[in-house]
């Protein structure tokens, strides 16, 4: 039986769907948490790290070579990186199944903090800056295609329910690329609209999963 043929069928138990009160309050907690995260503390820390300097001309990995600002880099890495290992994670647990791709869960954080700990110094460690920027890069790319195989697949499931996703996830993928036309790099810019563009977008399809 398909994925979403079992989650849209009903259930013979009539109090499968129940939860205890103190199951229903953890799961509410966990929402506001995701909820503050999605909508404040993502860009507002995306924000204060990129403070005073030109989005469009550096990226993340140059700014955090600044020894004022290798702490928050490390930090704001893996807030992010454990922020959708949690939320990815809320959303495949969501489905009666596993949804395909979602050992890019795992792979993706794992990336991260592998390209947080390499530095970046291409004129001192030119090896190790390659590998840095190969990790960053595939893990953006491992989030990017769990996303993409799970919208297109609820889409081709239920169009009438779930036809926001494609179009929002190709908006995203769409302002990266104009973002890196326009500035020749993969910038700052495309950093954090692809960071925060794309938590909105899951955050989104969490609730809307749990709501069905």
């Amino acid at each position: 039986m398909d994925i979403m043929d079992t989650l849209t069928s009903p259930s013979p138990d009539p109090h499968k769907g129940y939860r205890p009160p103190q199951h229903q309050r953890r799961r509410k907690a966990a929402s506001s948490f995701l909820d503050l995260t999605a909508y404040l503390f993502l860009p507002v820390f995306s924000l204060l790290f990129l403070r005073g300097t030109n989005w469009l001309t550096t990226n993340l990995s140059v700014l955090g070579n600044d020894s004022r600002r290798q702490n928050a880099f490390v930090f704001w890495g893996l807030f992010v990186g454990i922020y959708f290992f949690i939320l990815l994670t809320r959303i495949a647990g969501h489905l009666p199944a596993p949804p395909r791709g979602v050992f890019f869960i795992p792979l993706s954080l794992l990336l991260l903090t592998c390209a947080l700990t390499m530095p970046y110094l291409p004129e001192q460690f030119p090896f190790r800056s390659l590998l840095h920027v190969l990790f960053a890069f595939l893990s953006a790319v491992c989030l990017a295609l769990f996303v993409a195989l799970l919208v297109f697949r609820l889409y081709r499931r239920q169009p009438d329910q779930f036809f926001l996703y494609p179009v929002g996830l190709s908006s995203i993928l769409s302002g990266c690329i104009l973002l890196f036309l326009a500035a020749g790099i993969i910038s700052s810019a495309l950093e954090i609209f692809f960071v925060l563009s794309l938590s909105l977008l899951c955050r989104r399809l969490e609730t809307r999963l749990a709501r069905t």
